[in-house]
């Protein structure tokens, strides 16, 4: 069966850092863009990055840029979102997900056809 495993949530404190990490288990994710999502709680669910088999990266909030960022291990078949100078407005759960090998990255959460479970970042002094 195919899965995506997020891990490395958490509680911070505001201006804090995190990682969050996207594993595949019997699912290559080299070759394909891999997007990281956030729903936070009342609010739908949002595109934060995505990172395409080249490397190449697209963040789709402008209020993560410079603070995010997307990168991948495919040694470790792992995508990381390394977040930085956190805020309680990133509070949210974050999504790995996705798409087929030969599509690009895209900040619409129906074009990924695979998901994780999620993991909690709760941004709180």
């Amino acid at each position: 069966q195919v899965q995506l495993v997020e891990s490395g949530g958490g509680l911070v404190q505001p201006g804090g850092s995190l990682r969050v990490s996207c594993a595949g288990s019997r699912f290559s994710l080299d070759a394909r863009p891999i997007g990281w999502f956030r729903q936070a709680p009342g609010k739908e669910r949002e595109g934060v990055a995505c990172i395409r088999s080249s490397g190449e990266t697209t963040y789709f909030l402008d209020s993560v840029k410079g603070r995010f960022t997307i990168s991948r291990d495919n040694a470790k078949n792992t995508v990381y979102l390394q977040m930085s100078n956190l805020k309680p407005d990133d509070t949210a759960v974050y999504y790995c997900a996705a798409r087929f090998q030969d599509r690009d990255c895209s900040s619409g959460q129906s074009e990924y056809p695979y998901w994780g479970q999620g993991t909690q970042v709760t941004v709180s002094s």
